[in-house]
């Protein structure tokens, strides 16, 4: 029997989204713009690849080809990507680190990153037509999904509550739907994504356990996030250790304490663990992934 090897899974996975997406630039010249560079730059700027992975793990299991589900997975790091440098921009988190590198403002300049960003958004989509091997209802079904959470039912929306909660006390309660949304809602995507390039898709009674399984590790992601914040290092996390506490925001450590996050990311660990267990399908990875998402360190 042979044992399956995360570590291994995931790196390989990082090599096949990161050559697929690299591909996607093949007929792209805008000469002397900058603008493809600095695409290039945010996406393919180091990164775990957790969202490709939850793709391709989550179609794999229900019996997709891998080549049905490149294109979901590539046009979701995207859709990661142009979040993440526009979250660094001055007017928002203001990081000059990404990764233990420049963020794509500093790289480059604000307006190349802006564009980057928006240029990236619209990739995305473009990349969900072009796959010849899923039908036109599961990639209407992915373009829907993709939008959805990416946007003011998603993780804008996350990202904008984020930002008016900054120097300002908010409850767990409201704290949870910042993350769900911020986070926690492509980490979902990426599940769904997964189960709609899938012979699976149709399924409900299966996509409401997947969609509880990737609201638990979306959560447990956030929670973990702001546990490394506090006890991390900036060489594994890529960024100045503290950068959440010093911008005012309420973590999870901030509202229940440094072990009180630590029990909240462990049940959600376990609720993540109970729905995968519920499935009739090798959930070996998937439950490998939620295992490294509460004891990472970067």
């Amino acid at each position: 029997m042979t044992v399956y090897n995360f570590k291994q899974d995931l790196a390989d996975i990082q090599q096949r989204i990161n050559n697929f997406m690299l591909a996607q630039f093949d007929e792209i010249d805008c000469s002397p713009s900058p603008l493809a560079d600095a695409m290039k730059y945010g996406l393919l700027l180091g990164g775990k690849r957790i969202r490709p992975f939850l793709v391709y793990a989550t179609g794999q299991m229900l019996g997709a080809k891998i080549t049905q589900l490149d294109y979901a997975a590539a046009a979701l790091e995207c859709i990661h990507a142009y979040s993440l440098i526009h979250d660094d921009l001055p007017a928002m988190d203001n990081d000059n680190l990404r990764r233990g590198q420049p963020t794509c403002h500093i790289a480059f300049d604000h307006a190349t990153a802006i564009l980057a960003g928006d240029a990236l958004q619209a990739l995305a989509f473009e990349i969900l037509t072009k796959s010849t091997a899923l039908s036109v209802e599961q990639k209407l079904a992915l373009v829907q999904i993709l939008s959805r959470t990416s946007g003011v039912q998603g993780m804008c929306l996350g990202q904008s509550l984020d930002l008016l909660a900054e120097h300002k006390q908010v409850s767990l309660a409201e704290l949870e739907i910042i993350h769900r949304n911020k986070t926690g809602a492509l980490l979902s995507c990426a599940v769904t994504m997964g189960f709609i390039c899938s012979p699976e898709f149709g399924n409900q009674k299966l996509a409401q356990q997947l969609e509880n399984y990737s609201q638990a590790i979306g959560l447990a992601f956030q929670v973990q996030d702001d546990i490394l914040d506090i006890v991390g290092e900036q060489t594994e996390i890529g960024k100045p250790v503290g950068s959440d506490l010093n911008l005012g925001k309420s973590t999870y450590p901030k509202l229940l304490g440094l072990d009180g996050a630590k029990q909240k990311a462990q049940e959600l660990y376990r609720t993540a663990v109970q729905n995968l267990a519920e499935m009739p399908f090798d959930t070996t990875a998937l439950l490998s992934l939620a295992e490294f998402v509460v004891s990472r360190k970067s």
